[in-house]
């Protein structure tokens, strides 16, 4: 009975203050989705196992939470909202001729035993443009990511900007296959560079080219680092993806936003379904982005239709952490009053309680302890 009380591994209750906190900074940052245009979707907290299958570069198959139906289909808690998102518009979204925005929010599930002090069981909000393939959208995407941080209270943050085409430039210019570079990246992304060299030296890949690659992961700063990337390369899948961030970056600077702005080209994702920029916010307090997203044109081709989008998730609990640490103010609701009765004065304590509770005032009635 007594580990009846325990939550399991990874998992936690959340109540009293801390969740009300956690409710308004979650409306404050819907506010800000509604004000893109984003209208609310809700896809299942389950799916089929192929939704977030390895073919479209999700989580690996051993963090998954799988179980089976009476048909004995293979589902899966999801991990991830985005190709839940992306199989929705598929279905339901195809004829659509204008760009569609979405907005969500709930919880994902990974089932892992490297924790590291995150929770098995996290609340992630995000956004997801469909149908616009352009440099504007890309910026749209960055500047309301950097609006949904402002509103919920943080000032000490930045959003980092890379592109997957770059490396993935770079990669083919060397004659890296496919898998090699996706095992390249492993390296890259988690800043591994002595492995990412010695594993270039067991591919037998040139010097010149393995000088390149390293390189070019160490590039981060501002938007000056895009013409001195842009100076060591020949490839012109690379310098596509380098006028690419370009323009993205004028967009940014329509916006007004480019002081919370940096770029950092060794920078990749987990999530191999990403196509193009990828987006990733920062701040004082966490191990890890508090932001994660990207361009990811493949994906709704993947279940039938081929449309561009991008999106990103905000990992919620991880920004809690950061605004407490920080000591950011959250504003919660107003407290909650209370009317204590008899058993001879209930009715005009409910008189009481309905009449403030139309002008808006959160009241609870509590019966009034009878001394024996």
């Amino acid at each position: 009975m007594q580990k009846l009380v325990h939550t399991p591994e990874g998992v936690r209750d959340i109540y009293g203050e801390e969740y009300a906190k956690k409710l308004a900074v979650q409306e404050q940052i819907h506010e800000v989705f509604l004000s893109f245009g984003c209208q609310d979707i809700q896809t299942p907290t389950f799916e089929f196992f192929d939704v977030f299958s390895s073919k479209i570069g999700t989580r690996p198959s051993k963090d998954l939470y799988k179980f089976f139906d009476k048909e004995g289909n293979t589902l899966v808690l999801r991990p991830d909202f985005t190709p839940s998102i992306a199989r929705c518009a598929a279905k339901y979204f195809i004829d659509e001729s204008r760009p569609m925005r979405f907005c969500y929010q709930g919880n994902a599930f990974c089932n892992t035993s490297q924790l590291q002090g995150k929770l098995k069981e996290s609340t992630q909000m995000g956004s997801e443009l469909i149908g616009d393939c352009s440099p504007q959208a890309d910026a749209e995407m960055a500047v309301m990511m950097i609006e949904s941080l402002k509103s919920a209270g943080l000032t000490r943050f930045q959003v980092s900007i890379g592109q997957v085409e770059y490396f993935k430039g770079l990669c083919r210019e060397a004659g890296l296959s496919e898998e090699m570079e996706l095992e390249l990246r492993e390296y890259i992304s988690s800043k591994n560079y002595f492995g990412a060299e010695d594993f270039l030296i067991r591919e037998k890949v040139p010097a010149h080219f393995r000088s390149m690659l390293i390189r070019s992961a160490e590039l981060l700063g501002g938007v000056e680092i895009l013409k001195e990337a842009g100076e060591s390369v020949t490839n012109k899948r690379a310098l596509a993806a380098l006028e690419r961030l370009e323009q993205i970056w004028q967009a940014l600077c329509v916006y007004g936003v480019e002081k919370y702005v940096s770029f950092d080209l060794g920078m990749l994702s987990k999530y191999h379904y990403y196509t193009g920029v990828i987006l990733k916010a920062y701040t004082y307090g966490t191990g890890d982005a508090i932001v994660t997203g990207g361009r990811y044109d493949s994906l709704l081709g993947y279940f039938g239709r081929e449309k561009p989008a991008i999106g990103f998730m905000i990992a919620i609990d991880s920004l809690m952490e950061a605004l407490s640490r920080q000591q950011v103010p959250v504003l919660t609701r107003q407290q909650t009053s209370t009317i204590t009765y008899k058993p001879e004065t209930f009715e005009q304590a409910v008189a009481e309680a309905r009449r403030r509770r139309e002008e808006g005032e959160y009241v609870e009635l509590i019966p009034e302890v009878q001394r024996q």
